[in-house]
């Protein structure tokens, strides 16, 4: 199964290897499809393969970080 997140980072958190650790944490595969990064912000489109409840659990992980974790659509993935 896959899914693809948008992933709004605080900027306390910009600098922090936060997709690597999660990866470490929760068995799943994951895709950088887009990353727009500044010193106030960092934004990340991420595509994420595994069970449903791995899934879940990368999206809990992240939240439980301080990351705000947004579904998006196939159509906005390729758009």
């Amino acid at each position: 199964m896959k899914q693809a997140i948008d992933l709004i980072f605080p900027k306390n958190l910009i600098q922090d290897p936060i997709i690597y650790q999660m990866s470490k944490e929760v068995p799943v595969v994951f895709n950088i499809r887009r990353a727009k990064v500044t010193e106030k912000v960092g934004e990340i489109v991420l595509e994420l393969e595994g069970s449903e409840n791995e899934l879940n659990a990368a999206k809990k992980w992240l939240e439980n970080r301080g990351i705000k974790v947004e579904p998006i659509t196939h159509d906005t993935l390729e758009g």
